[in-house]
């Protein structure tokens, strides 16, 4: 599956991450091009990563088996029709979009028929711990199956079975790092009130949730178990929780998540 030659036009983070994934997991730089308007991403993409790169998105999908479409939203239809008008044998090969809030139905207006993933990385994706979540429109399984394989050095891989489910999705793992960076650093926040050093502060946090999460993943217990196993009553991790929970914790989550996913759905109707 190496052999493919992947196509990534534009050079925006959510590239950066997939093509860091691709390469750290092993997939070949020769393999990979990127095309962008300007060239100082480009630049440090090649740098780093040993990647080819050009500013012609035609010369670009020209040499591609796969054309991953990772510019924004709203410049998402103006891509489309010119490379539709400068190379229409791109409507033979297999998009992946990478872009929030654009429907397939969208995409076949403006390339035809074509065979397509709307892919919904997140961005630990860089670092390989990252969720992708994956629709497939029109796919063979061979297609399928390679889409999994350029995903996997991102971390874990989900299948969607509806499209719609591609919104729930941001909510639960594409918006959510910015969730817990926000909670750390609130908690980075009092740590240094109390006296630690910004450094020191943001290190014990950071560590702590690692922690946390590999404790999460490597135990088949619930969240609601785990934490209970570190809750004695009446001590003080059950008074910081309690004060999480009278305060509504749980219902901040969820108003926050569904939030998410009603601008992604106001985003499609935008579109």
């Amino acid at each position: 599956m190496n052999d493919n030659t992947v196509a990534f036009i534009g050079a925006g983070n959510m590239a950066r991450c997939v093509i860091a994934a691709m390469v750290n997991a092993g997939y070949p730089p020769a393999n990979i091009i990127a095309a962008n308007r300007s060239q100082p991403k480009l630049t440090a993409l090649a740098a780093d990563y040993g990647i080819s790169t050009t500013l012609d998105n035609i010369e670009a999908v020209s040499k591609a088996d796969i054309i991953v479409l990772a510019v924004k939203p709203q410049m998402m239809q103006g891509l489309c029709e010119k490379l539709l008008q400068s190379a229409p044998e791109i409507q033979e090969k297999l998009f992946v979009t990478l872009a929030a809030g654009i429907e397939v139905k969208r995409y076949e207006q403006w390339l035809g028929q074509v065979r397509l993933v709307r892919a919904m990385p997140n961005t630990p994706s860089l670092v390989g711990q990252g969720v992708t979540g994956l629709f497939p429109s029109r796919c063979s399984n061979y297609e399928r199956a390679f889409v999994d394989h350029m995903f996997s050095g991102t971390g874990m891989n989900v299948w969607l079975e509806q499209e719609a489910q591609i919104n729930h999705i941001i909510a639960v793992t594409g918006s959510s790092p910015a969730y817990f960076f926000y909670f750390m650093q609130s908690m980075q926040q009092v740590a240094e009130k109390l006296g630690f050093a910004p450094e020191q502060a943001k290190a014990m946090v950071a560590k702590t949730a690692l922690g946390a999460a590999t404790m999460a993943l490597q135990s088949d217990e619930s969240f609601a178990l785990l934490r209970a196993n570190v809750t004695s009553k009446g001590g003080t991790t059950h008074e910081a929780v309690t004060t999480f929970a009278d305060q509504g914790l749980e219902k901040m989550v969820a108003d926050a998540m569904y939030a998410a996913i009603k601008r992604a759905e106001e985003m499609a109707q935008q579109i």
